[in-house]
């Protein structure tokens, strides 16, 4: 593991073809302040940009993976502040979304308002057995209508109001059957897991991986009728990619592939 650089609470780090960011100010419960969006934000967009770069993992520090936004901030703001954040806030998850490579949440401890929302931008998220989810803004009066934007896109409607309306928090295996979260491991093997999960993607090619998650997202907001033409027009598209080509020729072969770069 490469340490490329710490600022405003992130770690950067690199290891091979993946990317690591760490949250690292425990102290405040690694909540999203517009500085530490603005950072995030910064680090996603050099992810997307390095050719060499193929997965990032968003992990964290401590027992909180994101408590959400730092309240303080939010106390002592005005509504030009509040805009700020927010605007900030969507850029920042929809900079996760629209990057055409996979971005994986790894977290161990609890995720709250938009900290449970960034697990839910994701395309992947593994947590640890003890980690817990939830949108409690209903209990300070501050209701997690951004958060929700996610939430609800990742499970089911009436849960995903459920959790919003009282607050309450789910555990990693409910997280896991409402899709919330891919996989559960146990607090002792997440890092390990994780960095097979993400070298995993990693090894496939990343012209593939780029153009599957991008048609992914694009499919999912179509009816299925539109969905299928449009996927089937993607599947004759991606055959006349020389991954393609090379992928099913090396498993006629029963050879490793060579992928373009």
């Amino acid at each position: 593991m490469v340490k490329l650089k710490s600022n405003k609470g992130i770690l950067s780090e690199r290891d091979a073809s993946v990317f690591f960011i760490t949250l690292k100010h425990s102290r405040r419960r690694n909540a999203l302040s517009l500085e530490k969006l603005v950072t995030l934000s910064d680090e996603i967009d050099s992810f997307t940009k390095d050719s060499a770069l193929r997965v990032l993992v968003i992990q964290a520090e401590g027992p909180v993976f994101s408590a959400g936004h730092d309240l303080y901030e939010i106390k002592d703001g005005t509504s030009e502040d509040h805009s700020k954040l927010f605007d900030q806030c969507a850029k920042t998850m929809e900079q996760i979304r629209t990057t055409p490579k996979p971005v994986i949440a790894s977290v161990d401890g609890l995720a709250t308002a938009a900290g449970c929302q960034l697990v839910a931008t994701c395309d992947i998220a593994i947590a640890s057995t003890d980690s817990q989810f939830a949108t409690p803004g209903v209990n300070i009066g501050l209701f997690c209508t951004m958060p929700g934007v996610a939430l609800s896109r990742a499970i089911p409607k009436k849960k995903a109001l459920d959790m919003m309306l009282t607050g309450d928090p789910i555990g990693a295996e409910e997280a896991k059957s409402l899709g919330l979260i891919s996989r559960v491991v146990p607090k002792n093997k997440l890092k390990a897991e994780t960095h097979s999960l993400a070298h995993q993607i990693a090894s496939s090619s990343p012209a593939v991986i780029s153009m599957g998650k991008q048609a992914f997202y694009k499919q999912i907001e179509l009816n299925i009728e539109t969905a299928y033409d449009f996927a089937k027009d993607q599947m004759v598209k991606h055959l006349e990619h020389p991954d393609a080509k090379e992928g099913i020729s090396a498993f006629i072969n029963k050879r490793r592939p060579n992928w373009t770069k």
